[in-house]
């Protein structure tokens, strides 16, 4: 379901009764006369509609997360706030940047639309922008040639499962955040598809090496042996992106939660 497009076509009905009752049906009823049903809810709606399309739209977008490709960072029934200006002002509905502002940076949390089903919206971490070379071998990251520094923590609990994640802290650039990898997963990529600029990657037992097209970004979960990311989708392109992910604004499970994201 395209919320974005639904919240346009209600803008523009709304709008278009508010604006014809405040510039010529309201003068030509009496003066007593009551406003008719479908004018008064049209016209009162519309403020409201209004403000949640702009704010939706421009300003900040409610998530929930749905899996637990991202654990430890974000949990299952974690709702997040994404800003939407941070990588520059897009048109609501067709998402085509208008403005320029910044570019998604290693590290960051990024919501976008899932390439091979653009009606859905995942959440990743950037691992890779454009021109980088990425290589996940062996479940150790190295990027241009770089090994990332990664150090081994405390296990993970996985508490509704009840079994034990390796534990790593990572650090991207400026960001560090912790990920999890499971010690009996295997390293290869099990069936990846065929997707845009497949040629850019190169499969083997190890892993997967790619070399990320202008563009596009490579993205990955947290919990590397539990998600499904460019390693086996491919990349996502600029168009796709939805914004920023920046704060935990409620977990019903869990309301220690709220404001904990790192």
């Amino acid at each position: 379901m395209n919320f974005a497009l639904i919240l346009f076509v209600l803008l523009l009905v709304s709008g278009a009764i508010w604006a014809a009752d405040a510039f010529v049906l309201r003068k030509r009823r009496p003066a007593n006369a009551k406003d008719p049903w479908w004018v008064e809810y049209g016209a009162s709606f519309f403020p409201v509609i209004l403000v949640v399309f702009v704010l939706r739209s421009f300003l900040v977008e409610p998530f929930k997360i749905p899996s637990g490709s991202m654990i430890p960072t974000l949990q299952v029934g974690d709702f997040i706030l994404v800003n939407k200006f941070t990588y520059g002002i897009r048109l609501p509905v067709l998402n085509r940047k208008i403005i320029d502002i910044n570019n998604p940076q290693r590290g960051d949390v990024m919501v976008f639309r899932y390439p091979e089903d653009p009606s859905l919206d995942y959440i990743k971490r950037v691992v890779g922008v454009p021109g980088d070379s990425i290589a996940y071998q062996n479940k150790k990251l190295t990027i241009n040639g770089q090994p990332v520094p990664s150090t081994r923590t405390d296990d993970y609990l996985h508490a509704e499962r009840l079994y034990y994640s390796r534990q790593f802290i990572e650090k991207l650039d400026s960001t560090e955040h912790r990920t999890l990898n499971d010690e009996d997963a295997p390293p290869y990529v099990q069936g990846p598809a065929q997707f845009a600029n497949r040629q850019d990657c190169s499969y083997n037992a190890q892993g997967v090496i790619c070399k990320v097209p202008p563009g596009q970004y490579f993205v990955m979960g947290d919990n590397r042996d539990n998600s499904r990311d460019s390693r086996y989708w491919g990349f996502v392109p600029d168009q796709n992106i939805v914004g920023k992910a920046f704060f935990i604004w409620l977990n019903f499970s869990d309301l220690k939660r709220i404001g904990s994201f790192r």
